[in-house]
């Protein structure tokens, strides 16, 4: 191959690349009358689109992946920072991606009882009390998650225990043996 062809071939593999990123300047977002999210880019109407955090445990409000709704979630462009956007915005961000990455946090656990290849949990949440029962022996059951865990119940639903130091010894005891 030909160095010219070489060079044009890693042009076109770079551009592939590239990322579209979402600015003020050439995107704005709205909410529907329906409540779907909506997007104005580069001056072209999206009647609906998905927000995706590329890392939402560890960076739930930068590098937030825009898709198109379709089968193949095709990325319309990445948003770098919410902060890079108004208040208004960021506000209508955070709702959408609350929705979609729901995760009640427990403020109290009352029981953890495991038993026949499960573990049951009843727990105080800031949504109101649960109870669930996830896979006992189950790796990423218990997850560790800065100073908590977050909890996977048989549902894949997603249960975050914020900070372990902040339990009781009541409370600790209870969850020691799933840490």
């Amino acid at each position: 191959m030909s160095d010219s062809n070489l060079k044009a071939l890693h042009e076109a593999a770079e551009k592939a690349l590239e990322v579209f990123r979402l600015t003020p300047e050439n995107t704005e977002f709205y909410k529907t009358e329906g409540g779907l999210l909506a997007a104005k880019i580069n001056g072209e109407e999206i009647p609906y689109v998905n927000i995706i955090c590329c890392f939402p445990l560890n960076d739930p409000e930068r590098f937030l992946s825009v898709r198109l709704p379709d089968g193949k979630q095709e990325e319309l462009g990445m948003i770098e920072s919410l902060g890079d956007f108004d208040e208004a915005t960021v506000t209508l961000l955070k709702e959408q991606l609350r929705l979609r990455y729901y995760m009640p946090k427990i403020t109290y656990i009352q029981s953890v009882k495991e038993e026949y290849g499960y573990t049951y949990w009843t727990v105080d949440t800031d949504c109101g009390k649960a109870k669930f029962a996830s896979s006992s022996g189950s790796a990423g059951a218990v997850i560790r998650h800065g100073k908590g865990v977050i909890i996977k119940d048989s549902n894949e639903n997603r249960y975050l225990l914020e900070d372990l130091s902040k339990l009781t010894p009541k409370e600790l005891k209870r969850l020691d043996l799933y840490l």
